[in-house]
C-alpha cells in the first residue's frame, strides 16, 4: 500500500501541520507571484552555527510537506543574508581581532576578511553557509541584502517606508526608551566617507526628494537618497519590510524574535503587504545552559558536528521537538545518531500514518534508505574504547567478522560512522577513561563469564546460519545468567556498571551481548584477563 494524498492531509507530524497553515493562508491557490515563498534569514556577523542550519533544514521539512499536500503549486526558498548590517562587536572565535575592531560599524561586506580568503568578512561568512547548504543538497536561492540594496531591488520598498514614515514611527516609538526615541529613525544611512552605518544620526526626511538628512560622526550634516544602497533599514523595520518586498509566505525563527513578531507583522501591513505564516522554535542552549551565540562561539559549528557523525544525526536533532529548548553540545551527537538509525530501520515495517510521523521520512524527503547493518554508533564507540584503533581498518576487521559481507563500499553510512566514531573516541572519550580494579567477588564473576563464553562459541560455530542478532541475544543471556549467579539478580545495573568500569574505564556502555559479539569472544576473554 502506497502513501496517499489523504494520508498527507491527515498527518499530525508538525511539518504537515505547518504546510496546512500555509495552504489555508493562500486559500489553496497559487499566489499572484507564481509560487509560494519560503524564506529564512541569516546574520553573518559570526561563524555559522547549527542554529543557522536549523532554520534552513526545518523550513525545508515544511516545504517538502507542502509540496506533497499541494503538488500543483510551485514553491521557492530564499536564504537572505543581512550582510549589509554593521559589525557591532568582534566575535571571540575569529582571527585578527584588531583588524575587525578597526572596522566596527561598517557593513559586513565592507569589513576586511580576517581569514584572507574572500572579498570581505560578510562574503567569507556567506560562503561558509552556502558551502554547507550546497553540500547538504538544499534547494534554495541565496540573497545578499547588500546586493539587493545596492542595485535597487529594494528601492521601491525604501520609498514606501519613506511614504509611511509617520505611521511607522508611531508604531516604533512607544516600544523604545525615552533616550532612544530622540535618536530613532527607520533609516540608517551608510556614510560614504567613513563607511560607517549611521544608527542615531538622522535629523529629518524629505519625501519630495526621497532623501534623509543626517549628522555624521564628525558632526557634519549630510543628505543622501534612501535608494541605491545609501541607506539600510533598522532591523525590526527591515524584518517586516523584507516580507513586504519579497511577498514571503512562510518564515521560521527563534523564540528570541517572538516579542517583536507583532511589530514585524504590523510593519508589513503598514507597507501594504500580507504577513507570512510564522513558526517559532525554542532556542538551543550551550553546555552550561546559555543561549547559543555566534559571537561567543559557545555552540557547535556545522563543521564540528560533521566531524563526529553523519549529517542525518544533525537533521534529526533539528526535527525533534522544535518547540522545546534543547541543550546542544557534543555529547548529544551519539544519541542522535543511534535514534536516527532506529527510525530508519523501523520505517519499512510501519503503518502509513506512522511512516509520516517518522523523522526519517522528512529527513530523506520520502525516500528513506535501507539500513543494511545491525550496528549502532554507541557500539562502535565502545568497540573503539576496547581496542584503541589507529585507523578505520581496525574496526572494519571486527565488523566484517560480526556481519559477513559488510564493506565500506556497500555500506557508506556505516563507513562514515566508523570514521566519525574513531574521531569522537579520540577527542572526547579516551582522555576521560578511568579504570578501576575488580573486587574479589567481581573477579570471580568475570572468570565465570569467560568460562561460559567459549561454550557458546562452539555451539554457535556449528550453526552457520545463526545471525549476529541471535549471537548477541544468546551472549546477553549468558551475561545475565552470570550476574544472577553472583548475587546481582535484584541489582543488575550494578553488574553492568562493574563491567563498564573494569573493562572499558567508563560509567556507561553498550548492550554487553552485542559488544561481545562484535568484539569477538576470544578478544573479550583477553580483555578480561588483561584487566584482571
Amino acid at each position: 500500500m502506497t502513501i496517499s494524498h489523504k494520508h498527507y492531509l491527515e498527518s499530525k507530524a508538525w511539518p504537515f501541520e505547518e504546510a496546512q497553515r500555509i495552504y489555508k493562508k493562500i486559500a489553496g491557490k497559487t499566489p499572484a507571484k507564481g509560487f509560494v515563498l519560503f524564506e529564512t534569514g541569516y546574520g553573518p556577523s559570526g561563524l555559522p552555527h547549527i542554529g543557522t542550519f536549523g532554520e534552513v533544514v526545518r523550513t525545508s521539512f515544511v516545504r517538502h510537506a507542502f509540496q506533497l499536500i499541494a503538488p500543483e503549486i510551485p514553491t521557492k526558498m530564499f536564504c537572505v543574508s543581512d550582510d549589509i548590517d554593521g559589525l557591532r562587536k568582534v566575535p571571540e572565535n575569529v582571527p585578527q581581532q584588531e583588524l575587525l575592531r578597526a572596522n566596527l560599524g561598517k557593513p559586513l561586506t565592507s569589513v576586511s576578511d580576517p581569514f584572507g580568503t574572500h572579498e570581505s568578512y560578510g562574503h567569507h561568512m556567506n560562503a561558509r553557509l552556502r558551502s554547507f547548504l550546497d553540500g547538504f543538497g538544499f534547494e534554495y536561492e541565496f540573497i545578499s541584502a547588500t546586493e539587493k540594496y545596492k542595485y535597487g531591488a529594494f528601492d521601491k520598498t525604501m520609498l514606501r517606508v519613506l511614504e509611511k514614515y509617520e505611521e511607522l514611527m508611531e508604531l516604533m516609538l512607544p516600544t523604545l526608551g525615552a533616550e532612544r526615541q530622540e535618536t530613532y529613525s527607520p533609516f540608517m544611512p551608510i556614510d560614504r566617507e567613513s563607511g560607517i552605518v549611521i544608527d542615531k544620526g538622522v535629523k529629518c526626511i524629505d519625501k519630495t526628494k526621497g532623501t534623509v538628512i543626517y549628522v555624521d560622526g564628525n558632526g557634519h550634516e549630510k543628505e543622501v537618497p534612501v535608494t541605491g544602497g545609501n541607506c539600510k533599514l533598522q532591523w525590526k523595520i527591515d524584518f517586516g519590510a523584507r516580507w513586504y518586498s519579497l511577498d514571503v509566505d512562510y518564515e521560521i525563527y527563534g523564540k528570541d524574535h517572538q516579542p517583536n513578531e507583532k511589530i514585524y507583522r504590523r510593519v508589513c501591513e503598514i507597507l501594504g503587504g500580507t504577513p507570512p505564516v510564522n513558526f517559532t522554535y525554542e532556542m538551543f542552549l550551550s553546555e552550561s545552559g546559555e543561549k547559543i551565540s555566534k559571537s561567543k562561539g559557545n555552540g557547535i559549528s556545522v563543521e564540528d558536528w560533521l566531524k563526529y557523525a553523519p549529517s542525518e544525526s544533525m537533521a534529526l536533532f533539528m526535527y525533534q521537538k522544535p518547540k522545546t529548548a534543547k541543550r546542544l553540545y557534543f555529547d548529544v551527537i551519539p544519541k542522535m545518531m543511534d535514534e536516527y538509525l532506529a527510525f530508519a530501520q523501523s520505517f519499512a515495517t510501519q503503518e502509513m500514518s506512522a511512516k509520516l510521523d517518522n523523522p526519517a521520512f522528512h529527513i530523506h524527503k520520502s525516500n528513506v534508505p535501507e539500513i543494511n547493518f545491525n550496528l549502532n554508533y554507541s557500539l562502535l564507540l565502545n568497540l573503539a574504547s576496547a581496542c584503541n584503533p589507529e585507523n578505520d581498518a581496525v574496526l572494519w576487521g571486527f565488523i566484517s567478522k560480526y556481519q559477513q559481507g559488510l564493506t565500506p563500499e556497500n555500506s557508506p553510512l556505516l563507513a562514515k560512522m566508523v570514521h566519525c566514531a574513531i574521531r569522537y573516541y579520540n577527542d572526547f572519550i579516551r582522555k576521560n577513561k578511568k579504570f578501576r580494579k575488580a573486587t574479589e567477588d567481581e573477579k570471580s564473576a568475570l572468570i565465570e563469564l569467560c568460562e561460559k563464553l567459549p561454550k557458546h562459541t562452539e555451539t554457535s560455530s556449528a550453526q552457520a546460519a545463526r545471525s549476529a542478532k541471535c549471537d548477541s541475544d544468546e551472549l546477553q543471556k549468558i551475561v545475565f545468567e552470570v550476574g544472577r549467579n553472583h548475587g546481582y539478580e535484584q541489582k543488575m545495573r550494578e553488574w553492568f556498571l562493574a563491567l563498564y568500569q573494569i573493562l572499558l574505564g567508563q560509567d556507561q556502555g553498550p548492550r554487553m551481548g552485542s559488544f561481545i559479539a562484535l568484539f569477538g569472544v576470544e578478544n573479550f576473554v583477553k580483555l578480561v584477563e588483561d584487566r584482571l
